[in-house]
């Protein structure tokens, strides 16, 4: 079992290495449809954030920025000189403070669902997240995560959403309680807005338009403050888009990846365009 610094990793591909980072509760495994396509491109690089999977179990409080440690000693251990990084959701805030702390070694960001901070709101909301967590048991939990993570199309088919629930219960490294609550509060810590205009690497902000999670306004807030940064809705789409709608996104994240640096306009699932001039 491939680990570093107590986290577990895959490997994928060859090319110029592309580390990407999940989201909250979820494991390499939440990458799962996107690293047969990326890997034809890119050396791509999953791992288990700590306190998920088959990690590092934490014995108290950390912050994002701890974990965005975590990130850049994995790359360390893998002698990434130089990387392309790729974070969702908790995940996408992880990559913030990674970016922050090493931007030398990336040469792009992609940002997708994710937030920048919300002040005493983000830490009510993960003080109540948490509690909510300690009163249900597992089974429910993941209903909830399904839920927050799909569409209203989503649920209109029962295969797909019996299937769904299957492949969350099946995952024989379940993370505990005590886990997702030290993640969820860390995460309600957060905070990168007075920082981000720090960031000169070519971005990509990807929103979701009806995330009912992370509200696609938190993407573009991210947009507004990272100078030059490219911003993409995915239309329609909810906040686990790279599950439910897996090749769009696929493409939208490619085709970026492609043009980065080159000025190349993208054409993919999103309605993309740079954030400082609107809508293109």
């Amino acid at each position: 079992m491939p680990t570093a610094d107590g986290l577990y990793y895959e490997e994928a591909g060859e090319g110029e290495p592309l580390l990407m980072v999940q989201g909250l509760g979820t494991d390499h495994l939440g990458w799962i449809l996107q690293v047969p396509e990326l890997s034809k491109h890119y050396r791509v690089i999953t791992f288990d954030n700590r306190d998920v999977g088959q990690s590092k179990q934490a014995d108290g409080p950390y912050e994002i920025v701890d974990m965005a440690r975590d990130g850049l000693a994995l790359a360390d251990h893998l002698e990434l000189d130089d990387f392309h990084l790729v974070g969702m959701s908790m995940g996408g805030a992880i990559a913030q403070e990674m970016a922050l702390q090493a931007q030398e070694r990336l040469h792009t960001l992609t940002l997708v669902v994710t937030f920048a901070g919300g002040g005493n709101w983000a830490t009510e909301r993960s003080r109540l997240w948490s509690e909510i967590r300690g009163l249900i048991d597992r089974e429910t939990h993941l209903d909830w995560l399904l839920l927050f993570g799909m569409s209203e199309q989503f649920y209109e088919d029962p295969e797909r959403i019996a299937y769904a629930k299957q492949l969350m219960r099946a995952n024989p490294h379940p993370q505990s309680t005590e886990a997702f609550q030290r993640q969820v509060e860390a995460s309600g810590r957060h905070e990168t807005r007075d920082r981000l205009s720090q960031i000169s690497v070519p971005t990509h902000v990807i929103g979701a338009e009806h995330d009912t999670l992370v509200p696609v306004w938190k993407s573009q807030e991210i947009a507004d403050l990272i100078p030059g940064a490219d911003y993409s809705v995915m239309p329609g789409a909810p906040h686990a888009l790279n599950m439910e709608r897996a090749q769009e996104f696929n493409e939208l994240v490619l085709g970026w990846l492609r043009s980065a640096g080159a000025g190349v306009p993208v054409d993919g699932a999103g309605e993309q365009h740079v954030a400082a001039e609107g809508p293109a």
